[in-house]
């Protein structure tokens, strides 16, 4: 997808999310509906050559919501198949529609909690794992470690208390490492991105 039909679709997108936020579901905080494009847009997008450069392929993401991240970074073509996991049926519904309505054939919606899927059949089958305003740190790297293969990256969007999850709970070093911050957009939010070990 060339730069100007990877905009189009994100501005389909973006119309999509303000059109269902609300009235069928609370997609986006209702303060957030003007500044869509710079809260939840750009700060989707904006670590999206860091997602590219690790070369994940395939990519989880957790509590999809309204599809921030993975539908703007699905849209500017980062891996080759995205799995979304959110646990509410009425923004399952939304998902399917947009992924309908934009023709996302690399993408998958999955109706579940994502501790029902920490099976055998899901174990280390991913590349790359993403969650934006979720869980926190711990827990959901505890989570992703399921998922991911040795090697394979995680990327969290975090808030102003990034630092006291790491260290109130520092068990998810055991299968991870931190390999860098990336501030985003115009508050406190970062992009931490870890590198899935083996089980030390």
């Amino acid at each position: 997808m060339n730069i100007e039909d990877a905009t189009a679709a994100l501005r389909q997108f973006s119309l999509a999310v303000l059109e269902w936020n609300g009235r069928v579901s609370n997609l986006i905080s209702r303060n957030d509906a003007h500044r869509i494009l710079e809260r939840h847009i750009l700060e989707s997008i904006e670590p999206a050559h860091l997602l590219m450069a690790s070369g994940a392929k395939t990519w989880l993401d957790l509590g999809s919501g309204g599809g921030f991240p993975a539908i703007p970074l699905a849209l500017l073509g980062v891996g080759q198949h995205w799995t979304l996991v959110e646990s509410r049926r009425n923004k399952t519904l939304f998902l399917r529609k947009v992924i309908q309505d934009l023709e996302l054939s690399n993408v998958e919606i999955v109706l579940d909690r994502i501790e029902n899927r920490t099976t055998p059949e899901f174990e280390s089958r991913f590349d790359g794992f993403t969650s934006r305003a979720t869980l926190p740190l711990a827990p959901t790297l505890e989570l992703a470690a399921h998922f991911v293969r040795e090697g394979g990256d995680a990327f969290l969007w975090k808030g102003s208390h990034r630092d006291e999850e790491m260290d109130s709970n520092p068990a998810w070093r055991s299968r991870w490492d931190l390999e860098g911050l990336l501030g985003i957009g115009s508050g406190q939010t970062v992009v931490a991105r870890f590198k899935r070990t083996s089980n030390k």
